[in-house]
């Protein structure tokens, strides 16, 4: 019986524990991107997981969907984050990072430009802004020549994320940003080769991990996806083909993982599972749900297919996770007031367990 403690070959890389850290915005860059020295530590306290996945970087300026976070567009990001992955490669780990376009899902007072995304529909809920929470704008739709330039983003970012050390990247295909819009029903009301059928819908996702697999190879490359979600105000009226397609077209490529939420029932992710035939992360609850992931929802989904399984906020309070989970330790209480002020306090302030007398 497989567990959580079991190592697995992961493309080129053999995973200690099938424990995954999931992509969790944290907003410590600086103003222009770049990562930190506080980064570096954060992400190395926690390097005994199986695998790490980064906070969503953005790949280009526009692409930008928060401020405060990193981004792998200019040289100086690049070389910000060698210190980063050298960290957590000195402390044994393995690390790939999320690359997120915000799509929509931005705003001016962020990026100094219009919002882009598949159609005019502007994003359900306030924004984040430097100036605090705003209503977002109506985005700018991409013109049909414009898209493939945005799925090729993803590979520049891909190829600076090798070149600063990482092991690969997760594109967010997920949660209500630009590849997720691109899949939705409401969000995507195109009427070229991008929008309308399922096959055109999923067409930027595949462009994009195609453009991603060849620019630093299908063992480098994951995606993330959030089935049936309704983050930001998208929706899907045909989930369970969608999906299913979208599966079906990317096991062409043979990319690493993929990496999916709990965001539909589980009748729906298991025949998910069952039409993936590659590595599975299953994240077991829904993201910023009331619950968090524990031993019990990992093991249920170990037991229902998925190779690897992938906790968020556990992570944050709990930079020894694996062991805790391993020994049956209490897990520490997460602080949501410091998810995201910036600072060190409620990032690097969470102790390893400790042992009493």
């Amino acid at each position: 019986m497989t567990t959580l403690f079991d190592s697995y070959r992961l493309g080129g890389l053999t995973l200690p524990n099938r424990l995954v850290m999931a992509p969790m915005t944290r907003v410590r860059a600086t103003a222009d991107g770049l990562a930190t020295p506080s980064m570096a530590a954060y992400y190395a306290q926690r390097a005994t997981a199986g695998l790490i996945v980064s906070e969503g970087v953005q790949p280009s300026l526009v692409g930008q969907s928060n401020p405060g976070t990193p981004g792998l567009h200019t040289d100086a990001q690049t070389a910000s984050w060698r210190q980063v992955t050298g960290a957590v490669h000195a402390n044994g780990g393995r690390i790939f990072a999320q690359l997120m376009h915000g799509g929509r899902v931005s705003h001016p007072d962020t990026t100094g430009s219009q919002p882009v995304g598949p159609s005019a529909v502007a994003a359900v809920g306030d924004v984040f802004t430097t100036s605090g929470p705003q209503p977002p704008p109506l985005p700018r739709a991409l013109e049909t020549a414009e898209v493939p330039e945005h799925a090729e983003s993803f590979a520049r970012a891909a190829r600076r994320a090798v070149e600063a050390g990482f092991d690969g990247v997760e594109l967010h295909g997920a949660n209500g940003y630009l590849i997720s819009q691109f899949l939705s029903s409401n969000a995507n009301l195109r009427t070229d080769r991008y929008g309308g059928t399922v096959a055109n819908r999923i067409r930027f996702a595949v462009e994009a991990v195609t453009a991603t697999v060849e620019a630093v190879g299908a063992a480098r490359t994951g995606i993330r996806l959030s089935p049936g979600a309704t983050f930001w105000g998208v929706a899907e009226n045909d989930t369970r083909e969608l999906y299913t397609e979208l599966l079906t077209e990317l096991a062409r490529l043979e990319p690493a993982y993929v990496h999916l939420e709990a965001t539909a029932d589980e009748d729906l992710l298991t025949g998910l599972r069952r039409a993936w035939p590659g590595t599975l992360v299953m994240n077991p609850v829904l993201p910023l749900g009331p619950k968090q992931t524990g031993r019990d929802e990992a093991e249920h989904w170990l037991g229902l297919g998925a190779e690897l399984i992938s906790f968020g906020r556990a992570f944050l309070s709990n930079p020894d996770l694996v062991e805790r989970l391993r020994r049956g330790l209490p897990l520490a209480p997460v602080e949501e007031a410091h998810y995201y002020q910036g600072g060190d306090a409620g990032y690097l302030t969470y102790p390893a367990y400790q042992y009493s007398a």
